[in-house]
């Protein structure tokens, strides 16, 4: 794990830095998503979340779902063409700052079936060029991560 201005970074995710979305290739195949901790830190409390309904094939760029906070309403995009094959909406009905809180845990988004996983992971970044384009990110818009408490 990695941390840069209170941001948690994992070193072993997949990242669309410019979406701020994160990505973990599971063993069965599926990649969860979800958004990183400097995208929850600028949304700030999440009020509202729906996600698309399993069995949704999606391309890169299509809503999953939606997130509303009181700062900011809008789409989470995926960064992967596939299936969902589950969404986390039961957790976000039991605490719905579940992201806020632990969003490369418990705060997961999104579980897809990868379709064209070898021509698409390309656009996503991991490791040392990760943290990079994240540690510019963060101090271009001056990001100072926090986790919501209640």
């Amino acid at each position: 794990m990695a941390l840069y201005r209170g941001c948690d970074l994992p070193e072993d995710l997949w990242y669309d830095v410019d979406r701020d979305v994160w990505a973990r290739f599971e063993e069965d195949g599926t990649a969860t998503l979800g958004m990183t901790d400097p995208a929850q830190t600028r949304c700030g409390p999440v009020v509202s979340v729906r996600l698309k309904a399993v069995g949704r094939r999606v391309p890169p760029g299509q809503s999953l779902g939606t997130i509303e906070s009181a700062k900011w309403v809008g789409p989470f995009p995926a960064v992967l063409s596939g299936v969902i094959v589950a969404n986390n909406e039961a957790a976000f009905r039991r605490d719905i700052l579940v992201a806020n809180r632990d969003p490369y845990g418990e705060g997961w988004l999104v579980r897809l079936r990868p379709e064209r996983l070898p021509e698409e992971r390309g656009a996503l970044v991991t490791g040392a060029e990760a943290l990079a384009r994240y540690r510019a990110r963060i101090d271009a818009n001056a990001i100072t991560c926090m986790r919501c408490e209640g």
